[in-house]
């Protein structure tokens, strides 16, 4: 009985630690810890205005379970009424590290649009890394997104 016991809280602990253990999952789109997609900046402002922009709260709108900020509400519209051509690519990860079958921050000032999309990265480093071939990065990060986000 007692070696039943003891074996059941083995069993136990193991299990438990296997669950604690486990990855937790990454949201398709990279968020600030208060949920806000790419660190609040307003994606249609890289194509209107060719830099990157801060939104505001006020002109927010929740997407794909993020919170998207824009700079007006003309740029929210425009975003609602064509998310996927305004939303940049890979969820708003790393273009460059998700080509490399990983997930990383980004830098809203490192970014490119490349045939009519956004892709950013994680600092501006590796955005001239990434500017060097971003035909076969987008290749790459094509074959392995979403799945990175359950590697």
């Amino acid at each position: 009985m007692k070696s039943r016991r003891a074996l059941t809280v083995v069993l136990v602990l193991l299990l438990s630690t296997c669950f604690a253990c486990a990855k937790k999952p990454v949201p398709p789109v990279n968020v600030t810890s208060e949920g806000v997609a790419i660190k609040g900046y307003d994606p249609v402002g890289y194509f209107a205005d060719g830099k990157p922009l801060r939104g505001t709260p006020e002109f927010e709108y929740a997407w794909h379970g993020a919170r998207w900020r824009f700079s007006s509400a003309g740029r929210r519209d425009t975003f609602i009424n064509d998310t996927e051509k305004y939303a940049p690519r890979y969820g708003g990860y790393c273009a460059y590290a998700v080509s490399q079958g990983k997930i990383a921050d980004i830098d809203p000032d490192a970014w490119t649009i490349f045939e009519g999309r956004l892709y950013l990265n994680l600092n501006k480093d590796v955005q001239r890394l990434w500017e060097k071939d971003k035909e076969g990065y987008i290749q790459k990060a094509d074959k392995n997104w979403p799945g990175v986000l359950r590697d």
